[in-house]
């Protein structure tokens, strides 16, 4: 890999041609993308299909995707039956047609219920977003002021649970029979008491990230809200909000939720279990794990079989979760930046988990099934740039 300044200069090369050559940008992002100058930002909204290819067309699109999401806002979370204050339009009166109690599906106090329980699933999942650090718990500096402006004194999403005494029964939803789908690295504090409350008109990121998946939920009602979908929004983020460059800074939370929306499209299929058995669905690729590595490693490939070692125990959580949960946030960032640079999409990501099974062979041949189970859900390399690496050999073998 060429040192620092030269990848800086072959990236702001390719980025200022009029229009951007997705294979060169491709390559270049494949060997992991500089956070420099707010590099990474832009080739993943390019990668994920979020930014055209032709420059010019960038600040009209940001502009039109922006406030769309501003709308979604208003008419998602400024409830105008629910607000407590006029949004310079006068409040419908809440008639008898809708008032709490009303059984009508169509009520929308009988949506904000509903809405209700997905809400507090999102919200225990996004509390405890990468306890190990800080960012999620610290304020941003740029709080939704539709929101938070305190003349309106709105509903926000943290209200809301506050408010919502109803304990629906949010149970984790476990798909692979796995008891839990968070790794045994990710310990987080008991109780939301030992959080710090923010003043006023302050938000926290974990709440920048809650309203994306909220308004995701509710956009996509087919597939709403499924534990785990917190572990892809949370890196992406995290990137977009930590960018250098504080005009796009200030947008991450409307650029986060289209480039998720985009992601999602590619991977949702893995959270939806009716497909779980289907061709696109998250058996499928499992499976295919497998069957790579039996190509490229026969005699661990038997002794995994001959353990009775199902690929769900492990590759779910890891193919489900585009390894988010498996290493450390800015290990996970230089994996995605491959991933998301993969012209087949996520191809790559097979190749990764056959890597991640060869550089522990030695051990997973020596071991038995409860020392190799352990190995497998807590895995032991940490080391990414070797993983990739073996990875990319084992592409090139074909």
């Amino acid at each position: 890999v060429a040192p620092l300044p030269l990848r800086i200069a072959d990236f702001q090369e390719v980025l200022s041609e009029p229009t951007v050559a997705l294979g060169k940008l491709r390559h270049l992002c494949f060997s992991g993308i500089p956070f420099d100058g707010g590099l990474r930002c832009l080739c993943w909204k390019i990668l994920l299909n979020y930014l055209p290819l032709e420059k010019a067309l960038w600040s009209s699109l940001l502009k039109k995707q922006r406030d769309l999401y501003s709308q979604f806002l208003k008419e998602m979370i400024i409830q105008p039956g629910i607000a407590k204050a006029n949004m310079g339009v006068s409040r419908e009166d809440v008639t008898l047609e809708d008032h709490p109690l009303n059984p009508n599906p169509d009520s929308r106090w009988n949506t904000y219920f509903k809405d209700n329980e997905v809400l507090l699933q999102i919200d225990k999942d996004v509390r405890r977003l990468y306890p190990d650090m800080a960012f999620f718990q610290r304020p941003t500096d740029y709080p939704c002021l539709l929101i938070l402006d305190p003349q309106n004194e709105f509903e926000t999403l943290r209200k809301r649970v506050e408010q919502t005494t109803l304990k629906s029964q949010t149970v984790a939803r476990n798909r692979s029979g796995v008891t839990n789908v968070s790794s045994p690295l990710k310990t987080t504090p008991n109780s939301l008491s030992e959080y710090e409350v923010l003043p006023n008109g302050c938000e926290a990121h974990w709440e920048v990230v809650e309203r994306i998946l909220f308004i995701y939920a509710k956009l996509n009602p087919g597939i709403a809200y499924v534990q785990g979908m917190n572990e892809i929004v949370g890196p992406l983020y995290y990137t977009f909000a930590t960018d250098p460059n504080s005009e796009w800074k200030e947008h991450a939370e409307a650029d986060t939720f289209f480039c998720f929306t985009n992601l999602m499209a590619e991977i949702r299929d893995n959270f939806i279990k009716s497909l779980d058995d289907s061709q696109c669905g998250i058996t499928y690729k499992m499976e295919k794990v497998y069957s790579t590595l039996k190509e490229k490693d026969v005699e661990l490939y038997l002794k995994l079989q001959e353990q009775n070692i199902k690929p769900q125990f492990f590759a779910f959580r890891w193919l489900t979760l585009l390894l988010s949960q498996e290493f450390l946030l800015p290990d996970v960032i230089r994996i995605w930046d491959s991933l998301f640079a993969d012209d087949k999409r996520f191809d790559f990501l097979l190749l990764v988990c056959c890597a991640m099974l060869t550089l522990i062979r030695d051990q997973l041949l020596e071991g038995d099934f409860t020392l190799n189970m352990r190995l497998l859900q807590d895995y032991p390399i940490s080391d990414v740039h070797l993983i990739l690496k073996k990875a990319k050999e084992l592409q090139d073998s074909k």
